[in-house]
């Protein structure tokens, strides 16, 4: 019960952080239409998980609830899928790498897309 007060508590402020990051980014940062703030909200949650994950391997603590799952998956799951594709290549799995990479992507760009014109159709 314990792990889940940390996973929601880290979660919501990943969430806050992630909202914070990208508005200020995108206002400071004025590139058109190009996502900026969400390309750096991806950038900085991989680089985190990284640094936690590298971090916890050493030292097993409940910590790792609060940082990984909760703040790194409130701020960005694109920090989860990265840092999954670097285990699948650290395990030299590539062809589950490629295919987890082009399934997650496409479905996830077809599942937005379809659920667009599903909401268009109600």
């Amino acid at each position: 019960m314990r792990n889940l007060l940390y996973i929601f508590f880290g979660g919501g402020v990943g969430s806050i952080l992630r909202y914070l990051v990208s508005i200020y980014t995108q206002k400071l940062w004025k590139l058109g239409n190009f996502p900026i703030g969400t390309l750096l909200v991806n950038v900085l949650g991989c680089f985190m998980i990284g640094i936690f994950t590298s971090y916890f391997v050493k030292n097993d603590n409940y910590l790792k609830y609060l940082l990984i799952t909760g703040l790194c998956g409130g701020f960005t799951t694109f920090s989860t899928f990265s840092m999954e594709n670097y285990s699948l290549w650290e395990n030299q799995q590539f062809g589950t790498l490629i295919l987890y990479i082009i399934l997650s992507i496409s479905l996830g760009f077809i599942a937005v897309f379809g659920g667009m014109k599903i909401q268009n159709l109600i």
